[in-house]
């Protein structure tokens, strides 16, 4: 059976690597080194982690001889849905305001930053109306 990337959650390296592959939508290992901040990974560091998110389902790959061509099969929405979901279950008994309250104790807002998120739930009362 074909692992999915429904119940799998990236590591630190495979997001890096999926951040420049939803950007790149389609690219080799070279293009994807080329993205990468220096110190730049080694090229077999790369290949071996774009082989764990293919054996994880979340990309693909087209053949070109013994070049591979590397594209994402979850979109980036699609993840970071199923990741905020993840977090905001397991560590906020999906409750919002739980989540909204541990982030604005946490963080040290601005009054911008309030503003701008009290619009954003305004915007969202209104569109539930």
């Amino acid at each position: 059976m074909k692992n999915t990337a429904n119940d799998k959650e990236l590591t630190r390296a495979e997001l890096q690597v999926m951040q420049i592959l939803w950007d790149l939508e389609r690219g080799f290992v070279n293009d994807i080194i080329d993205r990468m901040e220096s110190p730049k990974p080694a090229y077999n560091t790369v290949s071996t982690i774009v082989r764990i998110l293919e054996k994880k389902g979340f990309v693909s790959h087209e053949s070109f001889g013994k070049s591979h061509r590397y594209y994402p099969l979850i979109s980036r929405s699609d993840y970071t849905d199923k990741y905020m979901n993840s977090v905001l279950s397991n560590f906020f008994d999906n409750s919002l305001p739980s989540m909204v309250s541990f982030f604005s104790r946490r963080e040290k807002l601005s009054v911008r930053e309030i503003d701008d998120i009290i619009r954003i739930l305004q915007e969202g009362k209104m569109r539930n109306n």
